[in-house]
């Protein structure tokens, strides 16, 4: 579990780093780009339907994934997106970048594209769908706050921050696992067990991978 906790990391950083980043300076756009882009001045329906569309497209460009997405979620609500277009863009975590292309790397062009319009699809159906239950139900959030007040917020202590403390700390203790007798895959680059099954011979030197896949690529090299 450790390993796998470290090899996480090493392979998302810089996309959740990179997340925070953009998901900060759309918190930063002026209201008057939210009303253009979400199209507040339309009717219902037609603001419906073009958010539902346009949610996953937000999500797909800003990297958040779901480590960011709900405040995220929280800053596009407050700057006038429909409740069925928060509820499409918080379903579009399997559609960002970096995972699209992980797709393509495995499944190749073909089946990529099939996979992201069937999950398009189906988020934006089951958005639909939940807006329509939601509002018959009449549980659908009448006010909206303040951009500023989600952006701009003050750090306190709460039971957030506790919980925050308690996790970095199981966090540092599964790092400190993987550096204890590690070995690095020559071929990915991450750190695993020495006890792993997956090894080869190689000019008298035992060598470690992560998959069955890595170890495979290594012995054809």
């Amino acid at each position: 579990m450790a390993y796998n906790f470290r090899g996480d990391w090493q392979m998302l950083w810089k996309e959740i780093g990179a997340g925070f980043l953009i998901a900060g300076f759309v918190a930063l756009l002026p209201m008057g780009f939210f009303n253009a882009l979400f199209l507040t001045d339309a009717p219902g329906p037609i603001q419906t339907i073009e958010n539902v569309l346009l949610g996953p497209i937000v999500a797909l460009l800003t990297f958040v994934c779901s480590v960011g997405n709900v405040p995220l979620a929280a800053v596009l609500w407050g700057g006038g997106i429909s409740f069925a277009g928060v509820i499409a863009f918080i379903y579009a975590d399997l559609l960002i970048t970096p995972l699209i292309l992980i797709y393509l790397r495995y499944y190749g062009r073909r089946v990529t594209l099939r996979l992201v319009a069937i999950m398009f699809v189906s988020m934006a159906a089951a958005a639909l769908a939940v807006d329509a239950i939601f509002g018959a139900a009449d549980l659908i959030p009448s006010a909206r706050p303040s951009i500023d007040s989600v952006a701009e917020r003050e750090i306190g202590w709460n039971y957030t921050t506790f919980l925050n403390i308690v996790f970095f700390a199981v966090a540092a203790a599964l790092l400190a696992l993987t550096l204890r007798r590690g070995a690095r895959d020559l071929v990915c680059g991450m750190t695993v067990a020495r006890s792993t099954a997956h090894r080869s011979e190689r000019e008298a030197r035992t060598v470690f991978f992560c998959s069955a896949g890595c170890k495979a690529k290594f012995e054809r090299a």
